[in-house]
């Protein structure tokens, strides 16, 4: 328990102690951190209102009258339906700082829960590159899962690879029947009206996507094609291995190019799962099977199979969920029924990051868990896609931003910006602080939106190095780094009496908090609050060093030390919680 956990227990208990005394049992009390000057921790009066038949306000009153400051309640009042408190400066100071000096990069994680959590992100179609309207899919999944790891669970994040659709099939045709020149002829045209912005990339995903987008043109228009891919289809269903292994190559060579551009911006996923497996060891035909004993199951007049969930919440003409077609074979919804639950075999929690227009799949999927029995249902977190100023973007039409466009013009520009400032700093290391600064820049710039909210990609926000971004953040760190190198040697103090400056408190507040954000952004899947965190954490940093003497101080320097190492250590821990590097240098 960190100082400011144990201030909000003792909240907590001393309201509850006067509630029962005025014979109030069972009202549910609620802490939250205040936005108000010289208030801590708020207790807010509204919910109580029901239970107690008072209005908020008069609640608030009462409780203010009643509770005696003492112990790490420093004082207590009572405005506008809240009752605010707080906490003694001297315990905040001491204890914060003594826990991050103890716990160092571990302040604010908890202990081990023994809980398996699965995060599944990503699992784009291996038909192209990752681009910027599909990037946000990586990057709040592998944040969610550093921020869960930070709450103690042990979490597996999960990669389920499409070698089965439609779509990989007409990829796999295109690049087993495209000519090169073909191929080649597309490619260019296709960066003709990209207007040269993108570059030609010796990686799969890159090369071959010109295939695919062929092959959609020749299905569109010519039926031998049409009757070709329809009959790979078949013949993958019924488990021909030659198109089985085709299929399976064509989408491994896809996926290599797609693991590369992930570790490129610091996503490595734990599990690939291939979704023909779900065929070949026959679950995804016991789901057939247990669906059809189903009361909620029936049949079309052409022999297809469905359950009708209007029973289960799902309204309109989507009620009826489709788990074979007519010749008997089963869909991807099948096959991820199948999937889920071997996932429940080996997880605790199932979360499943998906886009918005997944919304009513996810729902057709857990009713349909539902009728199958399962006592577990996946989380659902659901993101808007990214669209450019010019409309939606499409792998198949080609109206895109890749992914692997924009870390390296992130890069580049960060490259410029390091090398107009720090001409005495090696090449070499110029180039890896670019690195570090262009792939923080997207991380940060993805994750700072709340996932629901819609946004257009812009690149000037993407790669804004002032305000609220991630080059700010890191440039903050970068300069905690560098006061602690010109120091040299120092005690270590946390004494209150000599840390007692607004801009001081300001900052320990501010690094108090730490815990409860990793909480928030893990167990309530809110990763958008790890940015807001540590801009407000570096801003309070900036203040702290534009008012304070530090290195030069007659009193108080090693306390005054003490506390930028402590908030080095913050600032590190929460960019590595996103993603990103903290450079000690910039």
């Amino acid at each position: 328990m960190t100082v400011m956990e144990d201030f909000e227990d003792e909240i907590r208990r001393k309201v509850s102690d006067v509630l029962k005394a005025q014979g109030a049992q069972d009202v549910q009390i609620v802490t939250e951190f205040s936005q108000m000057e010289g208030v801590d921790v708020a207790v807010p009066c509204f919910s109580m209102a029901k239970a107690l038949r008072k209005a908020p306000q008069a609640i608030a009153d009462g409780l203010a009258k009643e509770l005696v400051p003492d112990g790490l309640i420093s004082s207590v009042s009572a405005v506008n339906g809240y009752l605010n408190f707080t906490i003694d400066p001297e315990a905040l100071v001491k204890g914060t700082l003594d826990e991050i000096l103890e716990k160092g990069r571990d302040y604010g994680h908890r202990a081990p829960s023994g809980l398996r959590v699965n995060v599944e992100h990503t699992s784009t179609n291996p038909t192209g590159p990752i681009h910027v309207g599909r990037a946000r899919n990586p990057i709040i999944g592998d944040t969610l899962a550093r921020a869960l790891r930070r709450c103690g669970h042990e979490v597996t994040t999960e990669y389920y690879v499409n070698d089965v659709g439609k779509q990989v099939v007409v990829l796999t045709w295109g690049v087993e029947n495209v000519p090169d020149d073909v191929a080649a002829e597309e490619a260019a045209e296709h960066a003709a009206k990209a207007g040269g912005t993108e570059k030609e990339r010796d990686k799969p995903d890159h090369r071959l996507v010109a295939n695919y987008r062929v092959a959609n043109r020749y299905l569109e228009s010519d039926e031998k094609v049409q009757g070709e891919i329809s009959d790979m289809l078949r013949r993958f269903e019924a488990g021909d291995s030659e198109v089985i292994g085709t299929v399976r190559r064509t989408a491994e060579m896809m996926l290599g190019g797609l693991k590369e551009t992930l570790s490129s911006i610091n996503v490595e996923l734990d599990r690939y799962t291939w979704e023909s497996g779900y065929i070949a060891d026959g679950s995804a035909r016991k789901v057939v099977d247990d669906l059809k004993k189903s009361k909620y199951a029936g049949s079309t007049d052409d022999g297809a199979w469905y359950v009708d969930l209007k029973d289960f919440g799902v309204q309109g003409k989507n009620t009826k969920f489709t788990f074979t077609r007519s010749d008997g074979t089963t869909l991807y919804t099948t096959r991820d029924l199948a999937y889920h639950l071997d996932k429940f075999t080996r997880s605790d929690r199932v979360i499943d990051v998906l886009g918005e227009d997944q919304k009513l799949g996810s729902k057709q999927l857990c009713s349909a868990l539902e009728i199958l029995g399962s006592e577990k249902m996946p989380e659902p977190l659901f993101y808007a896609f990214v669209s450019l100023p010019e409309g939606k973007m499409s792998t198949r039409k080609g109206v895109v931003v890749y992914l692997d466009d924009l870390v390296e013009e992130a890069v580049a520009r960060a490259y410029g910006e390091i090398k107009s400032r720090r001409q005495d700093m090696p090449e070499e290391r110029m180039r890896e602080i670019a690195t570090v600064i262009g792939v923080g820049a997207i991380r940060y710039n993805i994750v700072r939106v709340q996932p629901e909210k819609q946004f257009v990609f812009r690149w000037e926000d993407a790669l804004n190095f002032d305000g609220n971004s991630g080059p700010y953040v890191q440039y903050v760190h970068a300069r905690a780094c560098s006061m602690l190198r010109k120091a040299g040697e120092f005690e270590r103090c946390t004494n209150p009496a000599e840390l007692d400056d607004e801009y001081e408190a300001r900052l320990i507040r501010v690094l108090s908090r730490y815990p409860s954000v990793l909480l928030q952004a893990g167990e309530g899947k809110a990763v958008h609050q790890l940015p807001a965190y540590a801009h407000e954490l570096a801003s309070a940093f900036n203040q702290f060093y534009s008012k304070v003497n530090v290195l030069k101080a007659e009193t108080g320097r090693d306390a005054r030390l003490t506390l930028v190492e402590c908030t080095r250590t913050v600032l590190a821990d929460v960019l590595d919680c996103m993603g990103i590097g903290a450079p000690e240098e910039m």
